[in-house]
């Protein structure tokens, strides 16, 4: 199966690549920022991570959320002209920024991050476009850790959250999955993948000598609630069920 790729950023995203988004839930465009500028946010992105506490899956990968409100080097990546345009373009609607994340695989972490939807980990409601985009800030060739989607599976959203170390845990719960094709997209620095939030998607295990950066960010639809549940983004927040994630955390984006 081919992948769809725009080339070229965020200036010029096609109705093909659109049309291709949304049928499949995931696609990759080429050049999203430079390779200068991929390389300037890859050292800032190594420094920040240093310098933040980090969330680490097991040994799959460090995690560092919502690096944006403390980095302004990482931040203006997170809120990039290029990024925002293009969310909005491939969602379609209005959307807020949710989170952003860099995510590191050390050098020979012999684990790959199995297939998952990222959705089913948030506490939200009415969000029926969540997007992410999947900067790579070096080269990622599969043997770094690049991403793999199942495409067509982004309208499955009854599913619990999957665990991200078990090969099964997503094919327990949806068989069908398991024997759909799959699609592997290899990317440079400077390049990207953007994916709905319940598109199921795995990374390879990093078996090079560099490690791989990347920077995830993750926007909803701007009337997304909250429902309740357990995260680390709105633990602190106080929110009521129900309540509009709002404010400065969660700028509206793209307008």
């Amino acid at each position: 199966m081919a992948a769809q790729t725009q080339s070229g950023g965020a200036n010029n995203i096609s109705q093909q690549t659109i049309d291709a988004y949304r049928r499949d839930g995931f696609v990759r465009v080429s050049g999203m920022i430079s390779k200068e500028e991929a390389e300037k946010y890859r050292q800032a992105a190594v420094a920040a991570a240093a310098a933040n506490k980090s969330l680490t899956v097991g040994d799959i990968f460090t995690q560092h959320v919502n690096i944006w409100r403390s980095d302004p080097v990482m931040r203006s990546l997170t809120l990039h002209p290029n990024v925002t345009a293009a969310v909005r373009k491939l969602a379609g609607v209005p959307l807020r920024l949710w989170h952003d994340q860099i995510l590191i695989k050390k050098p020979h972490n012999n684990t790959p991050t199995e297939f998952h939807q990222d959705q089913p980990y948030w506490p939200h409601a009415n969000s029926t476009h969540p997007i992410s985009i999947w900067i790579a800030l070096c080269d990622v060739p599969p043997e770094r850790g690049c991403m793999t989607f199942i495409p067509g599976f982004q309208h499955r959203d009854d599913l619990a959250p999957q665990n991200l170390g078990d090969a099964n845990s997503l094919f327990d719960m949806c068989p069908e999955m398991q024997w759909a094709p799959r699609v592997t997209l290899p990317v440079r620095a400077g390049d990207c993948t953007f994916h709905h939030g319940r598109c199921p998607h795995q990374a390879n295990a990093n078996s090079t000598d560099q490690a791989r950066v990347a920077h995830a960010v993750i926007f909803i639809d701007a009337c997304t609630t909250y429902n309740g549940a357990k995260h680390v983004v709105t633990d602190p927040l106080g929110l009521k069920a129900g309540a509009v994630l709002e404010d400065e955390l969660f700028p509206v984006v793209g307008e």
